[in-house]
């Protein structure tokens, strides 16, 4: 009425006058304006709620995955907010379903699912550049709501979840079995030295036993028994006396004796030499062979 405009707490007021921007920005309370030439447009500067529809990308290693967010933003600067942009509702959104996609293509499964607070600092990034200087809106929060796997791939990691559990069972249980086995290995030495603890802990297993419920009768022998027994086996080992060795000679075979010739002794001929040899060439060819000569032979 008569141009006076109210303006609440929570919003700015802008003045348009034949459709140019006036300087200065209207405060919150009442304000004039000509209602001929000028025109008001409010814009609020609360923080504005807005959801991104879920996207289906895929990471850096070739997992498909289903990713919805949720993105915090106001308008700190109202003019460039309706001046530069004509929906900035709009266009924040589009901003942020395609920065999602950039980010998650550029991450990993094991990076999505572990580390949430350094992907959203991301996505904060990339969509408050665009944005805050040209269109005069600042982001000031993202978070990611939900990640979608493949069946197949929640089926992978409950196996992958289930063989890591089995193996910490089993190294547990092989490092319990190791400090039970050094236990034991102390209490047998104990026990060896002082042979009356084992028949404290036989007759403490027998009270163990009879404590509970059941039919089983038990019969304990007595130690003492097997000792006299082990005792009484002994002696008659060292008594008995050690085999007797057979002598090789007497197993052997008799090796029969080859009886030798007796007879005359052959005599071999004496063979004559030719006159027309002189009497050296006669005693050399008579020589044995490994004789020396005593004169050299003339050449």
């Amino acid at each position: 009425m008569f141009g006076f405009k109210s303006i609440r707490q929570y919003e700015q007021g802008i003045v348009f006058r034949w459709g140019r921007v006036l300087p200065g920005i209207r405060k919150p309370g009442l304000t004039w304006v000509n209602p001929l030439t000028e025109r008001l447009t409010k814009v609020n500067v609360q923080i504005v709620t807005a959801a991104i529809p879920a996207q289906e990308t895929i990471t850096r290693d070739n997992v498909t995955l289903r990713v919805d967010a949720v993105v915090y933003y106001r308008v700190v600067d109202p003019v460039k907010a309706i001046v530069n942009v004509q929906n900035y509702h709009f266009a924040i959104s589009q901003v942020a379903q395609t920065s999602l996609r950039s980010v998650i293509g550029r991450s990993n499964m094991d990076q999505l699912l572990s580390e949430r607070e350094k992907i959203n600092a991301q996505l904060k990034d990339v969509i408050d550049e665009p944005t805050e200087q040209p269109w005069g809106v600042r982001v000031e929060r993202v978070e990611v709501k939900d990640i979608s796997l493949p069946e197949s791939m929640k089926r992978s990691m409950s196996r992958q979840a289930e063989a890591e559990r089995e193996r910490r069972a089993r190294i547990i249980s092989a490092d319990g079995e190791y400090q039970a086995s050094k236990k034991l290995a102390q209490a047998a030495g104990v026990m060896a030295a002082d042979p009356a603890a084992l028949q404290l802990r036989l007759l403490q297993t027998v009270v163990e036993v009879a404590a509970e419920k059941n039919s089983t009768l038990i019969m304990p022998f007595p130690v003492e028994l097997l000792r006299f027994f082990d005792r009484a086996a002994s002696p008659a080992s060292k008594a008995r006396p050690p085999a007797e060795k057979v002598p090789a000679a007497a197993t052997a075979a008799p090796i029969p004796a080859v009886p030798a010739k007796t007879g005359p002794a052959k005599t071999l001929p004496a063979k004559t030499l030719p006159a027309s040899l002189p009497a050296s060439a006669g005693a050399a060819l008579i020589a044995p062979l490994n004789s020396v000569p005593k004169t050299p032979i003339a050449r």
